[in-house]
């Protein structure tokens, strides 16, 4: 097991770029959209703890404190980078009111003390650890944030009280949260504070998993909660994507913090399942909405698929601490996917509104079917929303792009590895590393290490990447190419053949059989009906058909047009015949980058097309 270190976000600057850019829509347009939406919808006013049954006062939820938790901790990470008064005046706000309303015994929590005060740690699927565990986060963020700790003091309270109803009096009437999180906020608030209760708390949650049996709702199982066998033993993905991979991020936490190898090898294992088995091509995890819950191998249905934007989140979550585990590309290979496909998808190219479901495939028509009875199939909706009754996602959205930078570099006292191609500047352990890309619009990279001299440099080869060119000796280490430092002042260019591609799927997943999707570099592809005016399920791409890009300002990347075969208006007319006397026709596909589907008004959408020879 290795234990690289993370460059932390205070020692990163975004310069330039895709990131640059959706990093600026972010901090000028995205925290302020999710503020006023949280405003109107009573999240943030719900911290007066003003309700009553009676007063006509929006009833909060039992996870509302999580929502605005993490959109403290977004306003953080931005903060930290660029200081804003107003920001931060709303944070202290919200910290001056958790103050005001918290127990003497050190609880805190919206519902459980204005709706159900009695009920306190007595129902596992009311979200309490898991909002503590968000504001946990939140409060690291600020510290880190403006070096102010009394967000940090006031939940270290809370803190104590949890360790003293769950390991000392065993009064609660669970021993593990039904919805993970506070785990791998432990290690968190640890990083900044290292007082050894918090990994003991976080040690006793991971450790008693698996002791308890039940499900949380009625309609589940032991799975559904990763409750089905004690955390070691757990090696398939199963149950609720987001509660699987907060927790999983916390197994990884503590197998680097103890050197768990029995933890590590499960990590791994729970990597290799989803990744191999589970996954869409977007990235996405979770096929079907009962349960937000991941279903058999290979059970990918492209126009029901759930996909949930904070799934791809806390996959990206988990794999980003695994590669500072284990040196292989294929977990920074999956934190690309995400940022590119699975969660920027989750926005609008404005910044404003939010998918909470990621679906593969659009027809209208199946929305309009049902012309004689008054009923609608379940299927994800077609246009993003600026709020949700259970808005989970926006929040996670913002904090993961403001908090990107961590996602870039990992080092250790002899090397330095660039994990992802992002326009940064990071500054650590007396070196500094520049990257300048324009990537993911083009391959070329220029990387310069200076004060780094007899290192290692280790760069990720993406494993799309067919063919690729450095300006000096390297030798292949499990996906990165690693290259010695000979000066002081080092520069390395490294370009990466970007171009389209034809992807298919193992035959296995039934739903894409016989068909292809096309990415460009990390880049899934997708056609929508408004750039093309013929039916997309009619669309038939040879496999030697050339595909060609041109960048576009509007998504930020490129565009793909290819030829394809349609079906002609006099074989259409027929509803069946004999294929001997179908007739086609050439057409042009327009392809834009999946993110950004949906973003011009409703229409048709697909990503996998009939494939032909």
């Amino acid at each position: 097991m290795e234990k690289l270190k993370r460059i932390q976000l205070k020692d990163v600057e975004i310069t330039h770029g895709f990131w640059a850019n959706r990093q600026k829509i972010n901090r000028d347009i995205t925290i302020y959209a999710v503020r006023d939406r949280f405003e109107d919808t009573g999240r943030f006013k719900a911290f007066d703890f003003g309700y009553t049954p009676e007063n006509g006062e929006i009833k909060p939820h039992f996870f509302w404190d999580s929502d605005i938790a993490k959109w403290i901790e977004s306003a953080s990470f931005i903060i930290e980078k660029t200081p804003n008064a107003e920001l931060q005046s709303k944070i202290e706000e919200i910290i001056n009111k958790i103050e005001e309303h918290q127990d003497e015994n050190g609880y805190f929590n919206i519902y459980h003390t204005v709706v159900e005060p009695d009920n306190r740690f007595k129902d596992r699927s009311h979200h309490e650890l898991y909002c503590l565990g968000h504001l946990i986060e939140a409060a690291v963020a600020y510290y880190n944030a403006t070096g102010k700790d009394r967000f940090i003091n006031i939940l270290d309270k809370f803190i104590d009280h949890v360790i003293k109803v769950f390991t000392e009096e065993m009064s609660s009437a669970f021993s593990t949260p039904g919805h993970e999180e506070i785990e791998l906020a432990l290690y968190r608030l640890y990083e900044v504070r290292p007082d050894e209760k918090y990994i003991k708390l976080a040690e006793f949650f991971l450790n008693e998993r698996g002791k308890e049996g039940d499900g949380v709702y009625g309609w589940d199982n032991e799975a559904y909660n990763q409750s089905h066998k004690p955390v070691r033993e757990q090696f398939e993905a199963l149950g609720h994507c987001v509660r699987a991979n907060y927790l999983y991020a916390g197994m990884a936490d503590e197998a680097r913090n103890a050197e768990d190898e029995k933890m590590f090898e499960a990590c791994k294992a729970l990597f290799d399942d989803m990744a191999n088995k589970k996954m869409y091509i977007s990235g996405g995890i979770g096929s079907t909405h009962h349960g937000e819950a991941f279903t058999i191998p290979y059970d990918l249905p492209n126009d029901s698929a759930y996909a949930e934007t904070c799934a791809s989140i806390s996959l990206a979550m988990f794999s980003n601490r695994l590669k500072d585990l284990d040196i292989n590309s294929k977990y920074a290979d999956m934190v690309e996917r995400q940022i590119y496909n699975g969660i920027i998808s989750g926005i609008s190219l404005d910044g404003k509104s939010f998918f909470y479901e990621n679906p593969l495939e659009i027809n209208l028509s199946d929305r309009r079917r049902h012309t004689s009875v008054n009923h609608s199939d379940r299927l994800p909706i077609t246009q993003r929303l600026e709020v949700f009754d259970c808005s989970c996602c926006p929040p996670n959205v913002t904090r993961l792009i403001a908090n990107i930078g961590e996602y870039i570099y990992s080092y250790d006292d002899n090397r330095i590895f660039v994990h992802q191609y992002i326009g940064s500047t990071a500054v650590f352990d007396g070196s500094q590393i520049d990257t300048e890309t324009e990537y993911p619009a083009d391959g070329k990279i220029k990387i310069t290490v200076a004060n780094a001299k007899n290192k290692r440099l280790y760069l990720r080869i993406p494993s799309w990447c067919e063919s690729f060119k450095i300006n000096a000796g390297y030798n292949m280490y499990n996906g990165y190419a690693e290259i010695e430092i000979n000066s002081d002042m080092f520069e390395i260019s490294l370009e990466l053949e970007i171009r389209p591609v034809l992807i298919a799927a193992s035959p296995k997943v039934r739903a894409d059989a016989g068909a292809a999707a096309v990415m460009m570099g990390p880049i899934l592809y997708c056609a929508e009906g408004i750039d093309n005016d013929f039916d997309l399920w009619d669309a038939k791409i040879n496999q030697s058909t050339e595909i060609k890009a041109e960048y576009s300002e509007s998504f930020y990347s490129n565009t793909l047009r290819c030829e394809i075969s349609l079906t002609d208006e006099e074989s259409i007319k027929a509803l069946y015949l004999p294929l001997k006397n179908v007739k086609t026709k050439p057409g042009t596909l327009k392809l834009i980058p999946y993110f950004g589907f949906a973003n011009r008004g409703e229409s048709d959408m697909r990503v996998w097309f009939k494939l032909i020879k």
